[in-house]
């Protein structure tokens, strides 16, 4: 692998030329109707509250599932940041049954001539010291390292790919094409709520996405369940093998999967667990649920996160087809990742909510 070369951004976002931008979050981490209304615009039914939400109803509801509402326990005592148990209730909304897609966004894209952080180019002004020749559009690709290596360095199995974006995946000369019903992944948080503004959606908070997640079943070690394997068959998008030199794909995939290659929860949504991280509206704090409102949760008015103070970070939700139980676990269930804003990479993609009117 290519050594890696660091560097610091004013505010104290850390960069990585020819490596990623803010991706080592947690130390890891049916057919679309192509006749409906892609003009359809978002309408605000309330003023956003101080964390700047606010909802979204009265779109286009075709392939999502209407989730009820209720009271759940939220939460994971094997995770810190995700104590302490706490009830929460959320009131229903709609919820994308799949991660958005590829050809999905591709239609978003052509429709608005939308450009992705990933395929924008650099300013040179906000990377100081940096050779301008590295200030190259791209994004982080996963990359198994040739031996088994000690998992405290991130950096020797992320690489900053020059060109890798949303219709580049692994960066030049690789396509969507081909891969239309697979997740869209190297998305900001930016991008994501772009999207999601043109479908007249939202992303869900981070106690929509768990209560959904977990299906009306309760708060389990997994979302599907108490095993790792149930039945002895895999029923999520995860890791198996030795991390990160050798995965021995017994899922049947080494990176992200189709939609629908697992089964669904019992609300019908799929890949709420593993295959690629999705982002959530919250800011992230490792504290916020010591300060979590009962109903409606909305996230912090601030971010912070210890490992990278004042980077601006929102939270992720579900893993990706890299965690496993020997590096990232946080595909299980009630734990909380992290990303930088304006950051992405080929294993973090997004779905849709939206208000019933």
């Amino acid at each position: 692998m290519k050594s890696i070369k660091m560097y610091k951004k004013p505010g104290g976002k850390v960069v990585c030329v020819l490596a990623m931008l803010a991706v080592l979050q947690l130390g890891c981490q049916s057919g679309e109707d192509k006749n409906k209304d892609t003009t359809a615009s978002s309408e605000s039914t309330q003023a956003e509250d101080n964390t700047g939400f606010s909802r979204v109803q009265g779109g286009d509801t075709t392939g999502m599932v209407w989730i009820s509402g209720g009271t759940f326990l939220m939460g994971a005592d094997e995770f810190p940041d995700s104590r302490p148990l706490h009830k929460v209730t959320v009131d229903g909304f709609y919820m994308d049954a799949h991660e958005v897609t590829n050809e999905q966004f591709a239609e978003f894209v052509q429709a608005t001539g939308y450009k992705t952080v990933a395929e924008r180019p650099l300013n040179p002004a906000d990377y100081p010291g940096v050779p301008v020749e590295k200030l190259v559009p791209g994004s982080a690709v996963f990359t198994s390292t040739s031996q088994p290596v000690s998992l405290d360095n991130p950096l020797q199995w992320w690489e900053y790919v020059a060109g890798a974006n949303w219709a580049m995946p692994e960066g030049k000369g690789s396509s969507w094409k081909g891969r239309e019903k697979y997740p869209v992944v190297h998305v900001s948080y930016e991008d994501a709520a772009a999207y999601a503004k043109w479908a007249g959606k939202r992303l869900p908070t981070e106690a929509e996405w768990e209560f959904a997640a977990q299906g009306g079943k309760g708060n389990r070690t997994y979302y599907w369940g108490e095993e790792l394997k149930p039945g002895n068959q895999w029923v999520a998008n995860i890791y198996q093998g030795s991390f990160p030199d050798k995965n021995t794909t017994e899922d049947g995939f080494a990176k992200a999967a189709p939609i629908k290659s697992f089964p669904a929860n019992p609300y019908g949504l799929y890949d709420m667990d593993g295959n690629v991280w999705e982002w959530c509206f919250d800011l992230y704090r490792p504290d916020t649920y010591m300060n979590s409102a009962a109903k409606n949760p909305t996230g912090p008015t601030d971010s912070y996160d210890p490992d990278e103070p004042g980077v601006v970070k929102r939270v992720q939700r579900g893993g990706s087809f890299l965690c496993s139980d020997s590096y990232c676990v946080r595909y299980k269930a009630g734990s909380r990742g992290k990303g930088e804003v304006t950051s992405g990479s080929d294993n973090l993609g997004f779905r849709c909510v939206m208000d019933r009117k």
